[in-house]
C-alpha cells in the first residue's frame, strides 16, 4: 500500500511540474497583432516569417488594408500592437489622439507612384501627361481619404491640373490591391499604384512613373499603439525593420531604403 501511495505522489508532483511547465511557456509567448497598408503584404509577410524564426517567443498576425481604415479601427478600440502606414497623415492622426507610443515611431522604408496598365493592352499613352478625358474611360484609383496611393495619385493630379477633368473616370478601390485587381482583370484601363506592387502581379506593366516633385514623400512609418499589451516584444518587432534583413526583403519587393 505504501509503495503505491508513493507512486500516486510522484504522478501529482510530475503533473504539477507539467503544468508550471505549460504556465511558464503561455507566459514566455506573445500574439503580435500588426495593421499594414495593403501595398506591405508580400514584404511584411516574408518579414514577419523571418522574424518568427529568430524569436520562437512570438508569432504575429497580419491585417493587411488601406491604412485609412486600419487607423479607424485602432480608433475603435481594435486590439493592435502594431500599425504599419503607407503614409504619415494617418499615423500623425493616431498620435494627436495619444494612439501610438511617440517614442517608437519610425521610418522603415519609401516607395513610388507608378501608372499601370494591362500588360499587350492597345492603350495610346506615354505619361502622365498624355492623360485626358476623351481617350481614357475608366481609371482606377485609391479612395483619396483612406488610401494614401490614392491620396498621393490625387496631388499628381491636381499638380498637372488633370483632377477635375478626370475624375468622373474614377473607379474608387479600397486599397492598391484592389486597384491591381482592376487593372489585371481589363476592368479599368489604368491605376495607379505602387512601383513595389507592379512586382506582385505578372499582367500589367508600368506606363510610367510619377516625378518625387508632384506628391508629398511615399515614407512608411511604424508604431506601436499605446493600448498593447506586448510593448516590448512590438518595439521589437518595429525595431526589427530597420535591420538589415528586413530593409534586404523590403528591396527585393520594390521598397527603397528611408535615409531620411
Amino acid at each position: 500500500m505504501r509503495y503505491i501511495l508513493l507512486f500516486f505522489t510522484c504522478l501529482l508532483i510530475l503533473a504539477g511540474c507539467t503544468n508550471n511547465d505549460t504556465s511558464t511557456k503561455e507566459k514566455e509567448t506573445a500574439e503580435i497583432f500588426v495593421s499594414a497598408a495593403a501595398s506591405l503584404s508580400d514584404a511584411i509577410t516574408e518579414i514577419k516569417n523571418v522574424y518568427e524564426a529568430e524569436n520562437p517567443g512570438s508569432t504575429i498576425t497580419l491585417n493587411f488594408g488601406g491604412s485609412g481604415k486600419l487607423a479607424q479601427q485602432i480608433q475603435q478600440g481594435a486590439p493592435v500592437d502594431v500599425f504599419l502606414s503607407a503614409n504619415q497623415n494617418w499615423m500623425d492622426v493616431l498620435e494627436g489622439e495619444k494612439l501610438i507610443l511617440e517614442d517608437t515611431r519610425t521610418n522603415f522604408t519609401k516607395n513610388s507612384l507608378v501608372m499601370i496598365g494591362k500588360k499587350d493592352a492597345t492603350l495610346n499613352l506615354d505619361s502622365f501627361k498624355d492623360m485626358n478625358h476623351d481617350t481614357l474611360n475608366q481609371i482606377a484609383i485609391g479612395n483619396p481619404e483612406s488610401v494614401p496611393a490614392g491620396n498621393y495619385a490625387k496631388e499628381v493630379l491636381e499638380t498637372l491640373n488633370k483632377w477635375d477633368e478626370l475624375k468622373d473616370k474614377f473607379v474608387y478601390a479600397k486599397d492598391v490591391s484592389q486597384v491591381l485587381a482592376y487593372v489585371e482583370s481589363g476592368n479599368t484601363e489604368i491605376g495607379f499604384v505602387y512601383s513595389s506592387d507592379v512586382l506582385r502581379s505578372d499582367k500589367v506593366e508600368i506606363i510610367d512613373e510619377a516625378d518625387q516633385n508632384w506628391h508629398s514623400p511615399i515614407v512608411y512609418p511604424a508604431a506601436v499603439t499605446s493600448s498593447s499589451d506586448h510593448n516590448k516584444e512590438a518595439s521589437s518587432f518595429v525595431k526589427f525593420l530597420q535591420s538589415d534583413k528586413a530593409q534586404s526583403i523590403l528591396a527585393e519587393n520594390g521598397f527603397t531604403k528611408n535615409t531620411q
